[in-house]
């Protein structure tokens, strides 16, 4: 009948050599990260796709807690983390694959696509300055305020090329994407636009990474268009946003 206790002994110290190995090196990070967001997107899942349940909401609020109750520096945590981030790249690029499936339609409504990212960038730009300012937020972080839109490390870029501070402009990037992500759903209904392709590129327009990937769970065709609306809206923002947001600094 004891026959299970050495085995469980013999698992619970391969189990504290893990944890041994994994404290003293920056995989601590990774490790974490991935198991938060599983459980996170478990939740995500079980609550039928919520958009309030939304998985990195969820995670950057678990990691957060972990962080404060065992003082570790964000830096140290960073270290593993870090793997993460890089994969970004690769993740956006192979969103090109399910856009080349698009291609006919993107084709078709190449026009109404570069009105609708002129006038959704333009619009996030100016609101959020316009709000900063009336709030009475100082320069600075209205500047970092001004490209919130834009996927991170554009919009790092350009904050700080206008006189914003990148890591404030950061965190308000991931706090856009999260919103969008949770209320595109019912401000789209709202309007009663039914379009897998309008609502998808609306949600890449103001919601960057976060929001395209909450369009990928509601459809390919959604967030396909998505993907791309991100990407150009970082491209059209690197141009055109120092320059409208640098003029409504100075002017104001």
């Amino acid at each position: 009948m004891n026959e299970g206790l050495p085995l469980a002994g013999v698992a619970a110290d391969r189990l504290a050599d893990v944890w041994v190995y994994l404290s003293a090196s920056p995989l601590l990070g990774l490790t974490v990260t991935l198991l938060v967001y599983h459980g996170a997107f478990v939740a995500y899942r079980k609550s039928g796709f919520h958009p309030l349940a939304n998985p990195v909401a969820l995670s950057v609020i678990v990691l957060g807690a972990l962080l404060w109750a065992t003082g570790t520096p964000y830096a140290t945590y960073f270290e593993g983390a870090q793997f993460v981030h890089f994969l970004l790249g690769p993740a956006t690029v192979a969103l090109s694959v399910p856009l080349f499936e698009q291609l006919a339609r993107v084709k078709r409504l190449w026009l109404p696509m570069a009105g609708a990212l002129v006038v959704g960038t333009l619009a996030a730009t100016v609101t959020a300055i316009g709000v900063g300012w009336a709030l009475g937020a100082s320069k600075a972080t209205i500047a970092s305020l001004a490209p919130k839109s834009v996927t991170a490390p554009v919009a790092m870029g350009i904050a700080e090329k206008i006189g914003g501070l990148p890591t404030l402009t950061a965190v308000l990037v991931v706090c856009t994407g999260i919103l969008g992500a949770a209320s595109a759903r019912y401000v789209l209904d709202a309007l009663r636009i039914k379009d897998p392709t309008v609502r998808g590129f609306a949600l890449g327009t103001a919601a960057h990474g976060i929001g395209t990937a909450r369009a990928f769970l509601v459809s390919e065709e959604m967030g396909a268009f998505a993907g791309l609306a991100m990407g150009l809206t970082a491209l059209f923002s690197a141009v055109a946003l120092p320059l409208v947001a640098g003029w409504l600094l100075n002017w104001i």
